[in-house]
C-alpha cells in the first residue's frame, strides 16, 4: 500500500466523520443536501446507524463525552483529514522505507481516555507512515476508535493486517507511544525503556492576558478553557493577568459558556472545589460556575482555573521558557513565543504534536533502526 491510497483513505474517513458534526436537521432542503452528501461517502449507508450507536454509547458510558463535544470532535477530525492537510503535513517525510515490508513495524499506542478520541491522531501517525498499530485503548474512551478502524478496513482492505487492539499484555511490538499522567510515565518508562519510545507525562496549557484583549478574544478563550470541561491537555488550566486587570473583562467572556452549570457532573465538581476552598479559607473570584484560585501551579481542578499576576511581560516570557515542560502550549496575542490565537487550543493541526514531539519524524528514524 503506497502512501496515496493511505491519504485516500483517510479522507475517506474524514468525510465519513464530517456528517456526525453537527445534530441531525429534519429540514427538507438540509436533508437533500444531507443525503447527496452522504450517497458519495463509500459504505456510508453500511455504517452510518452503527456510528450513531457508538457515539451513543460513548457518551453513555462516559459522562463527560456529551454529545457536543462528540460532534465537536468529529468535525474537528473531518477538517483536518482533507486531502490538502494531510499531503501539506507528509511532504516533509521520506515514507519509502517504512513501505518495505522488512522494514515495517508495529507500534504499541497506549492511549489516554481523557477527550473523545484524543488517541487517534497517533492512531493515524503510525498509519499514514506505513507502520502497523497495536493499540491499549483507555476503558473511558473504547467505542469510537475500534469502530472508525472497521470502517477504514472496509474502504482500504490493505490496512486489514496493519490494525490491531488489545486489552491484554502488549506483546511483539517494536515501539511504544504512551500517554498518561506524570505517575503512569514512571510506569511506562520502566516496561518499554529499552524500546524506542515516546512517552507523555501531564502537561497544561496557559493563557497570557494583556488587558487589551477585544471581548471577542476573550469568548474565544472561553471555548480554550470549557471546551471538552478543560479535561485535554491543550485546554487552558491557568491565566497570566498584569498587575490591576479588569476581572470583569475576564468573566465577561466566560458569560459564553454559562451553560455548563446545567451539566450535573461538571457543576458537582464547581460545587465540591468551591465547598474545600472555601473550608480551607482560600479567596476565590467566583461566576456562579467557574472559580479563579491565584496559584503558582498549572494543573487546576475541573470548574477552577487557576490565575497569576506578573508585572513585566518580557520576564514572564522567561518565566514561561523556564517552566516549558510543564506547558502544553501558550494562549496569547502578546508576542511570545510559539503563541497561538484565541479559541485555537482544541483545533491543533495535524503538525502540532503533543509535548513538541515530531511523531512522524520518530516513526521515520525506528525505520531504520
Amino acid at each position: 500500500m503506497n502512501l496515496q491510497e493511505r491519504i485516500n483513505a483517510f479522507v475517506t474517513l474524514g468525510k465519513f466523520l464530517g456528517q456526525f458534526s453537527d445534530p441531525f436537521d429534519t429540514a427538507t432542503e438540509v436533508d437533500t443536501e444531507i443525503v447527496e452528501a452522504q450517497e458519495a461517502i463509500p459504505f456510508f449507508e453500511i455504517f452510518y446507524d452503527g456510528m450513531l450507536q457508538q457515539l451513543e454509547l460513548a457518551g453513555n458510558h462516559n459522562g463527560w463525552f456529551t454529545s457536543e463535544n462528540l460532534q465537536f470532535t468529529c468535525n474537528s477530525w473531518s477538517e483536518a483529514l482533507s486531502e490538502e492537510n494531510l499531503q501539506k503535513w507528509v511532504a516533509a517525510y521520506d515514507f519509502s522505507a517504512s513501505e518495505a515490508s522488512e522494514k515495517t513495524k508495529t507500534i504499541a499506542i497506549i492511549m489516554a481516555g481523557n477527550i473523545p478520541m484524543v488517541g487517534f491522531h497517533d492512531f493515524l501517525s503510525v498509519l499514514i507512515s506505513g507502520h502497523k498499530v497495536l493499540a491499549k485503548l483507555s476503558s473511558k474512551d473504547n467505542q469510537l476508535l475500534p469502530y472508525l478502524a472497521k470502517y477504514l478496513v472496509e474502504i482500504e482492505p490493505k490496512f486489514e493486517p496493519y490494525i490491531s487492539f488489545t486489552k491484554e499484555k502488549l506483546e511483539n511490538f517494536d515501539a511504544v507511544i504512551a500517554t498518561g499522567s506524570d505517575n503512569s510515565s514512571r510506569y511506562f518508562d520502566y516496561y518499554f525503556g529499552k524500546y524506542p519510545h515516546i512517552i507523555r507525562k501531564n502537561r497544561n496549557s496557559v493563557a497570557v492576558l494583556t488587558g487589551k484583549e477585544t471581548p471577542q478574544q476573550m469568548e474565544a478563550l472561553a471555548d480554550d478553557i470549557f471546551r471538552y470541561f478543560g479535561l485535554g491537555c491543550r485546554n487552558v488550566s491557568k491565566i497570566y493577568l498584569p498587575k490591576g486587570y479588569e476581572m470583569d473583562r475576564f468573566f465577561n467572556g466566560m458569560f459564553s459558556w454559562k451553560e455548563m452549570i446545567n451539566n450535573n457532573k461538571y457543576i458537582n465538581n464547581y460545587d465540591y472545589n468551591k465547598a474545600v476552598y472555601l473550608m480551607s479559607g482560600f479567596d476565590l473570584l467566583d461566576n456562579e460556575f467557574l472559580l479563579l484560585k491565584e496559584s503558582e501551579d498549572h494543573s487546576s481542578p475541573i470548574s477552577v482555573i487557576y490565575y497569576e499576576y506578573y508585572n513585566d511581560l518580557s520576564e514572564l516570557k522567561i518565566k514561561l521558557e523556564a517552566e516549558k515542560e510543564k506547558i502544553q502550549l501558550i494562549v496569547a496575542n502578546a508576542g511570545l513565543n510559539k503563541e497561538i490565537p484565541f479559541g485555537k487550543a482544541q483545533q491543533p493541526e495535524l503538525w502540532d504534536y503533543a509535548d513538541g514531539i515530531d511523531t512522524l519524524q520518530f516513526l521515520v528514524n525506528i525505520t531504520s533502526e
